[in-house]
């Protein structure tokens, strides 16, 4: 039987001198950081703007090739709100996921003042992170894009060009959910459109060239197909990871649970706020956690 190693690749300090305080610069007030947050990585805003340009064109092919040519007005009018309202969701909890804080630990934060504030006992412990000089709270990990340490870190995600985290992760789910469920939409109105052209004549079932309609459709076929999957997959992760109480970071390390055991419902609401309701659904609404604590810095 293996016995899982104590210091689990932190490191653990028991005492403020030898966690070299003198060496970090202190924090910048709140009062002067009320900048909105935003990771400066050329992948990641590139992978954003790609994300945009992808709901983008499909809500092109899917309005002016196949539903604005249909004779069933009923038809175009319903499928035309439906999949536009899903896709501003997704693209508002695209935004809300790139651009929230996803719980970042203050940056050089372990200062000699600050650690002697903890007021530490005799066999308590605290975790430093000598990449940003600062004290973690339990069950936070540094990103090495966002360069911070974020408290419950499940992933960088460089789709959202931002980590995946405490105060984030219900946008990021809602993301992924309302994308699955848009590309799902599209490829069902794709299959029943060419079954309309091929039963019709090609020129009238489209305002563009038969040639140029067939590639447009092909194409929204195979990005629906594709993000389906994806966006499914990680939809899938992220509500088991919710409801294990467990981020991504924490199951590849196979870390020790040293947190208090919770319901799945208890963990559902701990993400998107309770009490259950509607406003689950709405990246609009920012979830009311509840926590009493969220900077548990001492073991």
């Amino acid at each position: 039987m293996m016995i899982p190693p104590i210091h689990r690749c932190r490191d653990i300090e028991r005492k403020p001198e030898y966690l070299q305080p003198d060496q970090c610069v202190p924090p910048p007030s709140r009062g002067s950081s009320g900048t909105m947050w935003f990771i400066r990585d050329g992948c990641g805003i590139a992978c954003a703007v790609v994300t945009w340009f992808l709901v983008l064109y499909a809500d092109f092919v899917v309005i002016l090739v196949m539903l604005l040519p249909s004779r069933d007005y009923i038809y175009s009018v319903i499928n035309a709100i439906v999949f536009n309202t899903l896709a501003f969701l997704a693209l508002a909890s695209h935004m809300r996921a790139m651009v929230t804080d996803p719980g970042a630990v203050p940056k050089g934060n372990a200062t000699k003042e600050f650690i002697e504030s903890l007021q530490l006992k005799p066999g308590q412990v605290v975790y430093k992170c000598p990449k940003c000089c600062s004290i973690k709270p339990d069950r936070a990990h540094h990103c090495s894009v966002c360069k911070r340490c974020i408290r419950k870190m499940d992933h960088h995600c460089p789709w959202v060009n931002n980590c995946v985290g405490e105060n984030n992760q219900k946008y990021f789910v809602l993301f992924t959910m309302y994308i699955a469920l848009i590309s799902l939409h599209a490829l069902i109105m794709v299959g029943f459109h060419f079954l309309y052209c091929f039963e019709e004549d090609w020129t009238k079932c489209s305002s563009f060239s038969p040639p140029t309609t067939v590639i447009l459709l092909i194409l929204l076929c195979f990005e629906a197909l594709l993000f389906l999957i994806f966006t499914s997959v990680m939809f899938g992760t992220q509500v088991h990871s919710i409801c294990t109480d467990e981020t991504g970071i924490e199951q590849l390390k196979k870390e020790e649970r040293r947190w208090a055991k919770k319901t799945k419902w208890m963990n559902m609401k701990a993400v998107f706020g309770h009490p259950f309701s509607i406003v689950w659904l709405s990246p609009f609404a920012t979830p009311d956690q509840g926590k009493a604590d969220p900077y548990q810095y001492v073991v």
